[in-house]
């Protein structure tokens, strides 16, 4: 009897599916740089709709939770919309707080570096490089620095061509603006209508595959969900966390900078690995600037104590369970993010490999599972 699906899909899907993979290949091998093009300017078109799904995801738990506050008063009426309306008030109320209060003190602290960054190099310069080590740190790493920003003309930065860039930009920053308000509509459409979406994406599903190819999406679907949901929230919120121990840590040393180097390493820290030393690196570069020698080695350790008390104590009780996925994994999971997709592929590529690893793993235990039965039905038959 000839069978009417092949790995869970209709036989017509599948050898469609087939045909338009292979054209897919064909052309990209043709024409290499072309399809890199395409799929460059792919990804930039689907950007707000990626930025609108990490928002949703980010604001979905406490979503979830002044949903189910309010629905136990029975005469509110459409409390998903009242609780996304709570959840996005509270955003803006946030995000209202840093412009007001902490933007200035970045701002301003960032200004004062630049200004400042020559008589900084000129103390450390005179005062503390003095010894068989630190002519080395001055000339290879804190040189180069001072003389980039030294170098920035700002007197330049008005001339008719850079007005004219200026513009550009201005339509540049329009079209930003126009990204942000279409990711926050697709956040607000994607938490309130969540299960249909889902509802949708397995009905579709179901339709195209056979009882056994549904089960291991479905399964699949559900597990990438709940990784994307536990990783993308948890990082967020212990970047916040991060930012707020290591300012007030750097301020109780008296490091200058602390709120703009500790929201700086916060920041950082999204990234996984890369992020928390390049963070850690660059702060330590600027206190040394700033401080000295001796307050940026007691920065020095004074954060990494930090960043070990995070990596063991207060991410894993935010994230709730660690994601199980070797570190040389996440290390070749950010790298190659970070080259196809820059900040954002780096930011969600550990919960991509991670679901990657699971699909493997299981399917790997299936076979060897499978091997192993038929190895106990050829002895049972001799």
């Amino acid at each position: 009897m000839k069978k009417d699906k092949i790995m869970g899909t209709k036989r017509w899907i599948y050898w469609v599916s087939i045909g338009i993979v292979l054209i897919i290949v064909y052309k990209f091998l043709d024409n290499f740089s072309g399809i890199g093009k395409w799929i460059a300017n792919l990804f930039s078109v689907l950007i707000p709709f990626l930025i609108g799904i990490i928002i949703a995801y980010i604001l979905y738990l406490p979503c979830v939770k002044i949903e189910k506050q309010l629905k136990k008063n029975k005469k509110l009426k459409h409390t998903r919309g009242l609780s996304i309306t709570i959840v996005y008030l509270l955003a803006l109320a946030f995000i209202a707080l840093i412009v007001k209060f902490i933007m200035p003190v970045l701002i301003d602290s960032i200004k004062d570096l630049i200004t400042n960054i020559q008589d900084y190099y000129n103390s450390i310069d005179s005062n503390e490089f003095h010894t068989n080590i630190t002519p080395w740190l001055q000339e290879n790493i804190l040189k180069p620095i001072v003389e980039y920003i030294k170098n920035i003309d700002f007197t330049e930065m008005f001339t008719a061509e850079k007005i004219k860039t200026y513009i550009t930009s201005a339509f540049g920053a329009i079209k930003v603006i126009l990204n942000i308000f279409i990711s926050v509509i697709c956040s607000i459409y994607i938490l309130a209508q969540r299960e249909s979406l889902v509802g949708f994406i397995k009905k579709m599903a179901k339709a195209l595959m056979n009882k056994k190819g549904y089960d291991k999406f479905a399964k699949y679907f559900s597990k990438g969900n709940q990784i994307f949901l536990q990783f993308i929230s948890s990082q967020v919120l212990d970047a916040l966390v991060v930012a707020v121990i290591t300012s007030f840590a750097m301020s109780i040393i008296g490091v200058k900078y602390s709120l703009l180097l500790g929201v700086f390493i916060g920041i950082s820290n999204l990234i996984p690995y890369f992020g928390a030393i390049f963070g850690v690196c660059i702060s330590v570069v600027i206190t040394l600037l700033t401080g000295g020698v001796k307050q940026a080695l007691i920065m020095a350790i004074v954060v990494t104590i930090l960043q070990q008390i995070d990596a063991n104590i207060i991410n894993p009780r935010i994230t709730s369970s660690k994601l199980k996925i070797s570190p040389l994994l996440v290390i070749f999971s950010v790298t190659i993010g970070g080259a196809y997709f820059g900040v954002l592929g780096m930011f969600i590529s550990v919960p991509v490999i991670t679901l990657i690893k699971i699909i493997i793993d299981e399917y790997l235990e299936e076979k060897i599972k499978e091997k192993s039965i038929e190895k106990v039905n050829e002895q049972d038959n001799k």
